[in-house]
Formats: C-alpha cells, structure tokens, sequence
C-alpha cells in the first residue's frame, strides 16, 4: 500500500462529491493515507473544513515561502499547529528561484516554523528552491537535535540531500523524477538510503508521467513509486513497504489499515 506524503487536497478545485471520487480512484490504487499539506495559514481553517470527514486524510499547518503575503507571526502560528489534528509544520522554506524579492520575510517565516517545530515536537515539511546553503544554515542553526522533517519535492543535488539527512531530514520525491530531463535528480534518488524516502504527487501540481501537462491527484503516486522501484533495483510492493512505513514513523501517525 502507498502514501501519498504531500499532496494539496484543498487546491483541487473539487466540489466534496468530486474529492471524494478522487480519493476513492487512489484508494482503488492502493493509496491509503494522504498528507494534505497546508501553504497558506489565512486559508488553514478552509483547509481543515475541506478534509475534516476523511479519516484517512492528515494536515498539517504552514505558511509556503511563496505565500508570504498569508504569513503570520511565531505566536499565531504555534495556537493554530497546537492541535491534535495537526501532525507537522509547514510546509515552509525557502524559495529564492521564484521570489528572491522576498529573502528577509522567508528566512523570518523559515525560522519562525522550526522554532514552532521544536516547540510542539512535530516535524517540519520544508519547500526548498534555489536555496541550498541557506537552508541547511537555519537547520543547524535552529533545529532542534530531535526535531524531524522531510525536504519535499526534491530537485536539489546529492550533496544537499546528504546534509539534510545528517541533520534528521527524509526525503521526498514527486512525479518530477519521471520527467526525461530529471537526470540528476534521478542519479541522486539512486543514492537516497531507503530508510530516508517518501514519495508524494504534491497534486494538483507536477503530475508524472504518463500524465504530464494534466492535473495532478493522489492517485498518480503509484506511477512515481513505480518509476522510484525501478531506479533503486527492487519491487513496487519492497518501495511501497518501507515509503509507508517511514511515513507512519515521521509524522507519528497511527497507522489503521
């Protein structure tokens, strides 16, 4: 059975009966938990209410490094993740590609939620683009020993991908691995120690192939579990075994099926 580790469920553009139906297509695939993963904390109650009658649905609580105009300070962010609903921080980070322009309100924000991390003891989901050295620097800087997290989406290079897992960090990989132009991404998964990997479809975005161009959904994970077995040599049920399972050991959720 598969997980899919971040994913937008809010972001959809579905109307309940529809998101259901989207659920029900993964589960028929062998999906049987999602992550869905909050970027703005201003639209955080919306999101909560668009999930709130799926037991097998998760969220966290975060403002995106590309959503500062939705950020909020260390005090409202740590009432609003002080909740038993709620089973990581983020996602935050740092994204220099898109939004340098916004430097000094990210490294804010990017450390505003891993203080609330170590604070509640959850772990940090964290968007990383063109920001390398700052955010390993903020990880070591701030991080508590204990506090855990994933990198997601992951299109950085090797060396990055070690220092984040030194310092506690899994790794996440979504559809973008499928693409023919992710060669080096695709070298760096080969090297991720299984212990340290999830998968995700960060849907509605990044579909993989064969679905390029279309709108993302969870269910589309079993075709990047799929391509992530065959890179690291073993079967689709070995790679859905252990991504499940680190799943359930990072964000401390219960596991029920």
């Amino acid at each position: 059975m598969f997980v899919d580790s971040h994913c937008h469920l809010d972001r959809l553009d579905k109307t309940p009966e529809e998101l259901s139906d989207v659920l029900n297509f993964a589960r028929n695939r062998g999906v049987e938990h999602f992550l869905c993963v909050s970027v703005s904390v201003k639209d955080f109650p919306a999101m909560l209410d668009t999930v709130k009658d799926f037991k097998d649905v998760s969220v966290s609580c975060g403002a995106h490094p590309l959503h500062q105009e939705d950020a909020c300070s260390y005090e409202d962010l740590l009432q609003m993740a002080d909740s038993d609903d709620v089973v990581a921080i983020g996602e935050t980070g740092l994204d220099y590609f898109y939004s340098a322009e916004t430097k000094a309100v990210q490294l804010t924000s990017f450390v505003d939620h891993i203080k609330v991390a170590n604070k509640l003891n959850k772990p940090l989901i964290i968007h990383t683009r063109d920001a390398r050295v700052d955010t390993i620097e903020l990880l070591k800087q701030h991080k508590d020993p204990s506090t855990l997290g994933v990198l997601h989406c992951f299109t950085e290079n090797w060396e990055m991908a070690q220092a984040a897992i030194e310092l506690g960090m899994y790794i996440s990989i979504s559809g973008i691995v499928t693409f023919k132009t992710a060669t080096e991404l695709q070298d760096v998964v080969k090297k991720i120690p299984l212990d340290k990997l999830l998968i995700e479809t960060d849907s509605p975005w990044l579909a993989p192939v064969p679905y390029r161009g279309k709108p993302n959904q969870p269910g589309f994970v079993r075709e990047v579990g799929e391509f992530i077995a065959d890179l690291k040599g073993i079967t689709v049920d070995e790679l859905a075994k252990i991504t499940t399972e680190n799943f359930y050991n990072l964000f401390a959720i219960e596991r029920t099926v």
